[in-house]
């Protein structure tokens, strides 16, 4: 049990080791992150605008042709009224004409509407430009800038990472989620010392027959107000000197 209590607050050491170097680089991380999510945001807003402009474009193109077409078989159409014989023949062909007027009338629609959606899009676009410049440039400047933090601090950093894997590696899968569910709901403190009576984390009074028991370094033992881990001096002095 002692040697439990030791790695839990070995690794509660080297924790708060990395929270410090987290703490150095301020807000730069929060503002990556902020800068890429927004960036990717308007990324998607100029591709999905670029996709209607191409199918707009597509559209009236293909609208553009088959207005042609009809224009051109309205034509035949009227030249073929002046050969035809029969009233019926002259009537069939009248009425592929009004058929086709109605055609264009409606495809000149749909092709001002196309045209006016793709202007729009364009418009967009080009507005949107700008903000994603804007954008990359500061996501580049804040990430500069977090690498240089990172940079100076890395080699200690790694240092931590790979003592915080053998530390894990030794607990038992319960101790490490006891561990990390006591650490994520505290504020990263998960094992605390008792200190002038009292839990490092909370500060509420232990019982004197709790640190009697805390001495003996023989059971995991809680808060009775915060639920963290309670240590006694000699885990402290122990584990700190092994660092």
């Amino acid at each position: 049990m002692e040697n439990r209590l030791r790695l839990l607050f070995s690794l509660q050491l080297v924790d708060a080791g990395l929270a410090e170097l987290e703490e150095l680089k301020g807000d730069l991380p929060a503002t990556v992150k902020t800068l890429q999510e927004s960036l990717g945001e308007r990324r998607t807003t100029q591709s999905e605008l670029e996709s209607l402009i191409k199918q707009a474009t597509v559209s009236r193109d293909e609208t553009d042709v088959e207005i042609m077409t009809i224009k051109e078989r309205l034509e035949k159409y009227k030249t073929q009224q002046f050969q035809v014989k029969t009233n019926k023949q002259y009537d069939a062909l009248a009425r592929e004409i009004d058929q086709s007027q109605d055609r264009i009338t409606k495809l000149g629609k749909e092709l001002e509407a196309l045209e006016g959606k793709a202007a729009i899009a364009a418009k967009d676009a080009e507005q949107l430009k700008p903000e994603i410049d804007e954008l990359e440039a500061e996501l580049a400047e804040r990430q500069k800038e977090l690498n240089a933090v990172t940079k100076e601090h890395e080699a200690e950093e790694l240092k931590l990472r790979h003592e915080r894997e053998k530390h894990v590696a030794k607990l038992s899968k319960s101790d490490y989620q006891l561990y990390e569910r006591i650490r994520k709901a505290k504020d990263g403190r998960a094992v605390v010392p008792v200190k002038r009576s009292s839990c490092g984390g909370c500060f509420n009074r232990v019982p004197p027959q709790k640190i009697l028991e805390l001495r003996k370094n023989d059971a995991l033992i809680t808060c009775e107000r915060c639920g963290r881990i309670l240590v006694s001096d000699e885990i402290v002095e122990t584990a700190t000197n092994a660092r």
